[in-house]
């Protein structure tokens, strides 16, 4: 596995790589066995998998928010290898964004509802740091998981709007035994929000509908952001404590 911390570095190796069949997963590290799912599809569909590891901080509305995100480099790339990646970015904010963040993609529709209403400027952050990796790393396939939909929905129709020459790959949401969509987040949860945590899954999956789904998981002592049914699925974000959860469900399993 090769490690690129150097932009230019990185550009020199993919144009010796040249049409090689590159599939592209990219992440904020803290990697868990959602990510490895992202991973092992990427490797088994493809010639080369490139895996890239940055907490983007145009994404994160705040502060606090950035500086608590878990930075575990050493056990992230430990576990890149052993999954069978072939190369890591590792890009500086100041390389990545030469121009101090002056330019950006921006939506003005789907952007600015659910996650987007309550944390602005959040989806900005993401899909220009998407669009910089996606055109440094030129791969044909990139893969994201179902877990934030709004997100896949996004990054696919910022490629299709600007004609960008790579497949969005969705991949399931990763949960654990009792539920709860696997994320670096969960992490941050003490003992009591976790045992409550997978009960935010339960109801998405089970309310009759998304007016009942907010009032119960306020009862069971979320502080929920949002529940929203929106094309065939229900979207939801809630708070435990200093946490904060997002999840959806095909409207196919809940009850309408």
């Amino acid at each position: 596995m090769k490690r690129f911390d150097d932009i230019d570095g990185w550009r020199r190796h993919r144009l010796a790589l040249a049409e090689t069949d590159i599939g592209f997963v990219p992440t904020m590290g803290a990697l868990h066995e959602g990510h490895r799912s992202l991973v092992e599809t990427a490797v088994a569909r493809s010639s080369r998998t490139v895996v890239s590891l940055f907490v983007n901080p145009t994404q994160f509305d705040q502060p606090a928010d950035l500086e608590a995100y878990p930075v575990d480099i050493a056990n992230d790339l430990a576990k890149l290898e052993a999954w069978g990646v072939d190369d890591v970015l590792l890009p500086r904010f100041e390389a990545l964004y030469p121009d101090g963040y002056r330019y950006r993609v921006s939506e003005s529709s789907l952007s600015t509802r659910f996650c987007g209403a309550h944390r602005p400027g959040h989806f900005d952050g993401v899909l220009s740091v998407v669009m910089k990796l996606l055109n440094l790393v030129q791969p044909r396939r990139a893969y994201f998981g179902e877990k934030d939909w709004q997100q896949l929905a996004l990054v696919r129709g910022m490629v299709s709007a600007f004609f960008m020459n790579v497949d969005i790959i969705a991949c399931p949401t990763v949960r654990e035994a009792d539920g709860l969509a696997l994320s670096s987040r969960n992490r941050r949860l003490d003992e009591s929000q976790r045992t409550l945590a997978p009960e935010f899954h339960r109801v998405l999956e089970n309310a009759p509908s998304a007016a009942a789904a907010r009032e119960m998981l306020a009862k069971a002592g979320f502080e929920p952001d949002y529940v929203e049914d929106y094309e065939g699925r229900r979207l939801g974000a809630v708070h435990l404590g200093e946490v904060r959860l997002i999840d959806n469900v095909a409207l196919e399993g809940a009850h309408d």
